[in-house]
């Protein structure tokens, strides 16, 4: 089985909620993070399959469609290969927030669905969030957190953003379980 790290993306990855872009909505509203593409190549580098598990209910309210969530995610895709990164998949939950279903963080859908598809071990692999709630999915599904930001958290590392946190990632990667 393989191990893997799962990123979410706004707010990982990716600037949300900022001066220069409220929601990602369209390619040219995606700025990543400062360090975010070089995390990633490093991450990539590590030998590690990197996935990135996002909630966009922007599609299932309306202002976002389903295929242009697609160009933005091959933007994302294209800007971390000129970085010396790969990401091997880009799973998202288009629902509205409140929908109920399975894949929407903080359950834990995405996840066992990519583990399932990629014969992925799940407790041998960092779930990497910058809210609670992907932390939690991370947990749902058996995996190590990493949680992106200052604030509490029940995630088993903390780090102020990706590219500090790369160490840690990489740490709970080659523990033994």
């Amino acid at each position: 089985m393989n191990k893997a790290i799962f990123l979410d993306r706004d707010g990982v990855l990716n600037e949300v909620l900022t001066s220069r872009v409220k929601f990602v909505n369209q390619p040219g509203d995606l700025y990543l993070l400062e360090g975010a593409a070089e995390a990633v190549a490093e991450l990539s580098h590590s030998g590690f399959d990197i996935y990135v598990v996002t909630n966009q209910g922007g599609v299932g309210l309306g202002f976002l469609k389903e295929k242009d969530l697609k160009k933005i995610h091959d933007h994302l895709i294209k800007i971390v290969k000129r970085h010396g990164g790969h990401i091997k998949e880009v799973a998202y939950c288009p629902h509205k927030p409140k929908a109920g279903c399975e894949c929407r963080k903080p359950n834990a859908g995405m996840l066992l669905e990519l583990a399932e598809k990629h014969d992925i071990s799940l407790k041998d692999s960092v779930m990497v969030g910058d809210h609670e709630r992907d932390i939690e999915a991370g947990k749902k599904a058996g995996c190590k957190t990493v949680f992106i930001g200052d604030e509490d958290t029940a995630a088993d590392r903390k780090a102020p953003s990706l590219q500090s946190a790369v160490p840690s990632i990489l740490e709970l990667l080659t523990e033994e379980t």
